[in-house]
């Protein structure tokens, strides 16, 4: 892998391995739809908590197409619906997600019963990030 591509992945794990909150675009028929989630990234993804029957995780059902916008940071890639928080698949991710998210996770927002709580993982395709005057076009 080239020098430059794993310098941006790194700067990437350091600025997002943490709780963010990043610009998520979907496709709503002719238009984009724009909005902040708080989300995670690990290993050429985002993670995000969500529900099922949000208007986002219908427009990512109909074009998993989807764009993200950080700190000096633009990216696309594909949504794809984990499934309920609580399912054992998720068990490993949940408990991260837990972890990072720690400060608000457990404030009334989320229902944990609900099987429509879910992850929603971002598999990131291709991205751009700015650090330090310098620019990184990173391929996952």
């Amino acid at each position: 892998m080239e020098q430059k591509q794993v310098e941006g992945i790194k700067i990437v794990e350091e600025r997002f391995g943490k709780d963010n909150v990043i610009a998520l675009g979907t496709v709503d028929g002719e238009y984009p739809a724009i909005r902040n989630v708080n989300a995670y990234y690990e290993g050429g993804a985002f993670y995000v908590i969500t529900y099922a029957l949000s208007n986002k995780m219908q427009q990512i059902g109909k074009n998993p197409n989807v764009s993200l916008c950080g700190e000096w940071f633009t990216a696309k890639g594909k949504g794809v619906n984990l499934g309920y928080f609580g399912k054992k698949e998720n068990e490993k991710m949940a408990a991260k997600l837990r972890e990072v998210f720690a400060s608000w996770i457990d404030n009334g927002h989320n229902n944990f019963e609900d099987e429509n709580t879910i992850i929603l993982k971002v598999e990131l395709e291709d991205a751009v990030l700015w650090a330090h005057g310098t620019r990184y076009d990173i391929h996952f």
